[in-house]
């Protein structure tokens, strides 16, 4: 059998210790064409056969004559559980017992699948510090945005690092909800005691979402910033996600608000529109889904803010493509897009700018400062032309998106006027341009 002249050659390339510790446990439970399925005691076993030998595994597996196989651990199910004494054995002497707490994870949830940008570059830094226990962030980290921008994508991936790289850390996670009933259960059974060793005294990091729903619910508020105070005061790590800053947060308790504010607290704002291309690009791969630059673009264009929209445009095009042989064309795509985010909204100066800056790689924010560089400057007057020439807003309005008046708009607009008379080029990038923006 595979997986018994697997163990016979390991066991010659392991000491014995260590092969009876992390090897000999390992159960085949299937094989199959390209992947061979290992059981073991729990997840932190596998946690720890993954980081340091799961690579050994594949490789003998080949040397054993097989196609190459991808090693799959899972937990045993159904196996008798042994008696203790038994189950320390499987452990080094030096790895305590672990007393996580850990929701269900999203596979993908993790820190290389984040698509980092400009919008979220600081709270994905910051939750790599904390996934690794450096003091660059310090022992707590607050993070706040609307719904989809990737909050529990990062606590995710917080978790899944852990448990791959530091198995026995004692991880809690939960949502502010389910730890407000946890604590109420405790209180009817008299069991506080019980709860508050469980987070005080079993818990090295504690990561809660959704700190914005003990709105009003002051008991628990009360008994998680007395939580959040002794961890932070004995350097354990702490990471809370919100809808809000904590300055916005309605019905929260002062002394509670001021503890959550005092470590790191960053936004994670929707992404610009080269984020929104390149998690457009690697979410349509997932999908296997083939599209064309110019759908790739309609779909960052149109679909802003929540991510979790683009996953549903895109499950939604895969579907349809699926009833025209694969075939996807714009068509499709934007009667794709309309029922995801509703009707077109109205054109408006502040989208053909970040259109224009997308297509002459200058953001916004250059477009908007006082530089007088041609990089910048003639971007800006194109996106001042192109905003005079498809909206309805003043010239006052145009400006007050560039932080320019009405004056400087109007002199852009005969600039540009005058050079698509004079230089085909650039009457070419305007036409180019103008095709794009009725796309909007």
């Amino acid at each position: 059998m595979l997986w018994e002249k697997t163990k016979e050659r390991l066991k010659d390339a392991l000491t014995e210790n260590v092969y009876s510790l992390w090897i000999e446990p390992l159960e085949c439970v299937q094989v199959h064409a390209e992947t061979i399925v290992l059981a073991s005691p729990d997840r932190y076993f596998n946690a720890y056969v993954s980081q340091h030998y799961l690579a050994l595994i594949e490789e003998t597996i080949r040397k054993c004559g097989a196609s190459p196989r991808q090693v799959v651990l899972c937990e045993k199910e159904s196996t008798p559980r042994l008696p203790q004494p038994v189950r320390g054995q499987m452990r080094l002497p030096s790895i305590p017992e672990n007393t996580s707490r850990i929701r269900s994870l999203h596979p993908r949830y993790t820190f290389d699948e984040f698509m980092v940008g400009d919008s979220n570059i600081l709270a994905h830094s910051a939750c790599q510090s904390m996934s690794v226990s450096d003091d660059l962030v310090g022992p707590c980290l607050y993070i706040n945005s609307g719904t989809g921008l990737g909050k529990s994508h990062l606590t995710h991936a917080v978790a899944h690092k852990i448990i791959s790289e530091s198995p026995m850390t004692r991880l809690h996670y939960v949502t502010a909800q389910q730890f407000a009933s946890e604590m109420v259960r405790g209180i009817q059974a008299n069991t506080m005691d019980q709860f508050k060793r469980k987070y005080h005294d079993n818990c090295d990091i504690l990561l809660v979402e959704d700190v914005h729903s003990l709105t009003g619910k002051k008991k628990t508020q009360e008994e998680l910033n007395e939580l959040l105070d002794t961890l932070i005061k004995s350097g354990k790590r702490v990471i809370l996600t919100a809808n809000s800053a904590p300055r916005d947060l309605v019905g929260i308790d002062d002394e509670f608000r001021s503890r959550m504010s005092a470590g790191l607290v960053t936004t994670i704002k929707p992404p610009d529109i080269e984020t929104r291309l390149r998690i457009i690009e690697r979410k349509a791969q997932q999908q296997q889904l083939l599209l064309q630059e110019q759908q790739i673009d309609y779909l960052a264009q149109h679909i802003r803010g929540d991510v979790r929209k683009v996953e549903s445009a895109l499950i939604a095009l895969r579907a349809k493509a699926s009833l025209r042989k694969g075939e996807v064309n714009l068509d499709l795509v934007r009667e794709v897009v309309a029922s995801v985010v509703g009707h077109q909204q109205v054109l408006t100066s502040a989208m053909i700018s970040e259109l224009v800056g997308s297509q002459f790689k200058v953001s916004v924010q250059d477009m908007q400062s006082r530089s007088r560089k041609k990089v910048i400057s003639f971007p800006r007057q194109v996106a001042m032309y192109l905003s005079r020439k498809y909206t309805e807003e003043s010239l006052a309005d145009i400006g007050r998106i560039f932080n320019r008046d009405h004056s400087t708009v109007l002199h852009a607009i005969k600039v540009v006027t005058n050079l698509t008379a004079r230089d085909t080029s650039v009457s070419a990038q305007l036409n180019l341009l103008g095709d794009k923006v009725k796309q909007l």
